[in-house]
């Protein structure tokens, strides 16, 4: 058995890359969005195997975004427990109000029988393991509670998960048939023991976890309000500024970072989106709770490099 590189962009020419990523993307993830941060230029290579039921994808590509809308997942077959393991690089999975962000060292998990995002905001090297859910799920085993939690460390099960799945796709190229049936299923009791062993450890951060959901759902219906700050959120859900801080520790992002990213998701979108071409920038900025255009301006261009206008203009070409 032998990876077989579905796709590289280095024998395309510059501005068929971007598309042809794409397409891949979609067919071969069953139906993923993507787009490239405005970015014009993109090199991307990706290699799938499987190993019985269980598909490993090795994925290098330039900075990325992928997202799956409800109504997707409502139209696909698939049933699959996806896992991003970075080699190299980042990933920030969001599904069910949470995000996860990992690096080399740790794996997140999410269902694709839902809705959600991922963010690669630089260059990846990342493994990607595809296990049926069916396999996976359990009686107590709470899937949901799980999705989109960061899984892997230092030590444990969950580790030993993780160098399984990238032993297993390594060495995929000279296991017969039969060994990499074995090792798929492998892999498969692995993530299941990782979820047992995290759902008992989630009983020791459910209230940080829980805070953590409240904010994230709190800034999510007031993201369009300008004065949404760390006071107000501390005023609305009746706790301490500290404990704010608290539960984004673990997270790449402050929390002033997160509303600030999530404007700026929040107005990338409605600049990608046909139905407000019409619109100005500067609506979109201030509709989406920035209080002034050279505030977001300036943040627009330290995102992406480049100028809002300019990210609508390679919009438009495309």
């Amino acid at each position: 058995m032998s990876a077989s590189t579905v796709l590289s962009t280095d024998e395309l020419p510059l501005r068929e890359r971007a598309p042809a990523w794409r397409e891949w993307v979609w067919r071969h993830f069953g139906g993923l969005e993507s787009d490239l941060y405005g970015d014009t230029e993109f090199d991307g290579h990706i290699a799938a195997s499987r190993a019985g039921d269980v598909i490993l994808t090795r994925l290098e590509a330039d900075r990325h975004r992928v997202l799956r809308t409800s109504q997707m997942a409502r139209i696909s077959d698939e049933a699959y427990l996806k896992i991003v393991a970075p080699w190299q690089g980042s990933a920030a999975v969001t599904q069910r109000g949470r995000e996860a962000a990992v690096r080399n060292g740790a794996w997140t998990i999410y269902d694709t029988t839902g809705a959600y995002a991922v963010a690669n905001p630089e260059r990846t090297d990342h493994l990607i393991v595809m296990v049926p859910k069916a396999q996976v799920a359990m009686p107590g085993l709470p899937l949901d509670d799980l999705m989109a939690r960061c899984v892997g460390g230092a030590s444990g099960i969950s580790r030993v998960a993780l160098e399984t799945m990238r032993n297993t796709y390594q060495e995929l190229p000279h296991m017969s048939d039969m060994a990499a049936r074995g090792a798929g299923e492998l892999i498969t009791q692995f993530v299941r023991l990782s979820l047992l062993e995290l759902a008992g450890q989630e009983t020791a951060v459910t209230h940080r976890a829980a805070l953590k959901d409240r904010i994230r759902s709190y800034v999510a219906s007031h993201l369009r309000d300008p004065s949404l700050s760390i006071d107000s959120i501390a005023h609305a859900l009746n706790c301490s500024k500290r404990h704010l801080h608290n539960a984004f520790a673990d997270e790449d992002d402050t929390l002033t970072g997160y509303i600030l990213r999530q404007r700026l998701d929040a107005c990338m979108r409605a600049m990608q989106d046909p139905v407000s071409a019409h619109r100005a920038i500067t609506d979109i900025a201030l509709s989406s709770g920035f209080g002034n255009l050279s505030h977001f301006s300036r943040v627009f261009r330290q995102r992406t490099g480049g100028s809002p206008s300019e990210f609508r203009r390679q919009v438009a070409m495309r």
